[in-house]
């Protein structure tokens, strides 16, 4: 499981022009679930996230998780950041778990966010 965390004072996605979700101030979240990803895999990669301490304090440091400032996420599946790039040029998608899989892990994330 891969995840790349963007911190932002909003995001939205769209789809077919539509937004369909949005948050203020938080993280974005890209979430790949690979093939033989366990629930061990998704509860690191949530408690990383959450437990990151990438808002600033009042002393201007960055101490504060996304739990202590209470801010919002928007998570968003990606299976491309499973891909393999290592060979030629065309990107091979062999290691992202199978859609139906990859959306069990999703929705899990998800629920552990909202708790």
């Amino acid at each position: 499981m891969k995840a790349v965390i963007q911190r932002v004072l909003s995001a939205y996605v769209a789809i077919d022009g539509n937004k369909v979700s949005s948050i203020h101030k938080g993280f974005l979240i890209f979430l790949g679930v690979e093939k033989d990803d366990v629930q061990e895999d998704l509860d690191y990669i949530f408690n990383k996230t959450v437990g990151l301490r990438i808002f600033k304090d009042d002393q201007k440091n960055m101490n504060l998780s996304i739990q202590d400032v209470g801010c919002e996420a928007l998570v968003v599946s990606q299976f491309t950041l499973c891909a393999s790039t290592q060979k030629g040029r065309r990107p091979s998608f062999i290691k992202a778990a199978e859609p139906y899989i990859a959306k069990k892990s999703y929705d899990r994330f998800c629920t552990k966010l909202k708790e």
